[in-house]
């Protein structure tokens, strides 16, 4: 497909939703709460269908979240707080301000994605590696996320980094689940503490450096 093409159909989408927020019942009544649920509900399906290695399932749910942020885009635009263009341009720029060796005269980092999470921290002036974590994260996303930040922004907290498969790493956190249970203890709440305990000792750790 054109770029001209790309952007009749985008065009098009602005339109249909722009029409249907004012004619649907439905659709006119929604607002950005009560759409929180569709917008969770289509990326988990979006998930779904990459992990499924189905391209047809995958382009279908991606254009069904592509729908939600045309959708939150039409209900601030209507607001007068922001627009679809805003929303691109926004990233746009956003993009291009963190990728200078691209887009400027800087040199390829050696560590690109640590560079990213490096200016990412600039830009949001945050204390600590660890802050602007969304908290509605699941406990094992976080965890993930936290142990991220703590290698890209070199964090001076010993992880252990042994070698291990994907096979092997779903197996042990299920062997771990089966033996929690098995004493009555609640996984995700014993990990939420450990993640909780880790971001302290993070901010302790970059305190004291």
């Amino acid at each position: 497909m054109s770029e001209r093409e790309t952007l009749t159909e985008l065009a098009r989408l602005r339109e249909v939703m722009h029409t249907i927020r004012r004619q649907c019942p439905w659709d006119a009544e929604q607002t950005h709460d009560s759409l929180m649920t569709y917008l969770i509900e289509e990326t988990a399906e979006v998930v779904e269908a990459v992990e499924s290695h189905h391209e047809n399932h995958m382009c279908e749910e991606l254009g069904d979240l592509l729908l939600q942020v045309f959708f939150h885009a039409e209900i601030s635009e209507e607001r007068s707080s922001f627009s679809l263009a805003d929303i691109a341009r926004g990233i746009s720029d956003k993009l291009i301000a963190r990728h200078p060796y691209i887009f400027a005269d800087d040199e390829l980092p050696t560590d690109v994605w640590g560079s990213w999470e490096k200016r990412k921290r600039k830009e949001k002036n945050r204390k600590s590696s660890v802050d602007g974590i969304p908290d509605p994260l699941s406990s094992l996303a976080r965890a993930n996320k936290v142990v991220t930040r703590v290698r890209s922004h070199d964090v001076e907290i010993p992880l252990d980094d042994t070698e291990i498969t994907a096979a092997e790493v779903g197996e042990q956190i299920l062997t771990l689940v089966a033996r929690a249970h098995a004493h009555r203890i609640d996984p995700d709440q014993a990990l939420r503490f450990a993640v909780r305990q880790l971001e302290d000792q993070v901010r302790v750790s970059e305190s004291a450096s």
